[in-house]
């Protein structure tokens, strides 16, 4: 029950908010010597998750992909963890044209993704769909709240998948003959 209260608090957030009044950008950093990826995909993906979540933070949403190390030093620097994770969430400061920023660890994402035997691309939008909710007001800290979120996610990502959206990620070989 919780979790329809939650959503239904997002509607209502959304329907007082002109479509004309919010504007979203993204700036994408990729600093994973691996990983390969057209901007206009990744554009047209975050555009379409933008238009499911109307009410989320105005601004230029920054996506930084990083090696694991780096990954988990910034973990630590900002939440005192340095325990791996797959997504850290920065968030928005509308006042400076910030919609906040998405932290993405592509060696977790290539891990996770062999682990559970699902293909990268579907890992890594994963971590951006719930990084975007974070930024929209979803937590995970209580299991109600974890539990709202994981249906979220699938939701997005089952709308990703039938309009045929996902970025075009790719992982470039380390091996020098290839």
């Amino acid at each position: 029950m919780e979790c329809v209260l939650i959503l239904i608090r997002l509607l209502m957030q959304e329907k007082k908010i002109n479509s004309d009044e919010f504007a979203r950008s993204c700036e994408f950093t990729n600093l994973h010597p691996q990983l390969k990826y057209s901007e206009y995909k990744l554009t047209a993906f975050f555009d379409k998750i933008f238009s499911f979540y109307s009410s989320g933070p105005n601004g230029v949403l920054s996506v930084v992909f990083m090696e694991q190390n780096a990954h988990n030093q910034l973990h630590g620097q900002f939440l005192n963890d340095y325990r791996p994770t797959d997504v850290i969430t920065f968030p928005a400061d509308e006042e400076d044209g910030h919609a906040g920023e998405i932290c993405v660890s592509v060696d977790k994402a290539m891990l996770e993704s062999g682990l559970r035997g699902i293909p990268f691309v579907e890992e890594v939008s994963l971590y951006l769909i719930h990084g975007w909710l974070h930024l929209i007001g979803f937590n995970d800290m209580e299991e109600v709240e974890r539990t709202c979120m994981k249906d979220e996610e699938k939701n997005c990502l089952s709308l990703i998948r039938k309009l045929s959206l996902w970025p075009d990620f790719e992982l470039a070989s380390t091996d020098p003959l290839k």
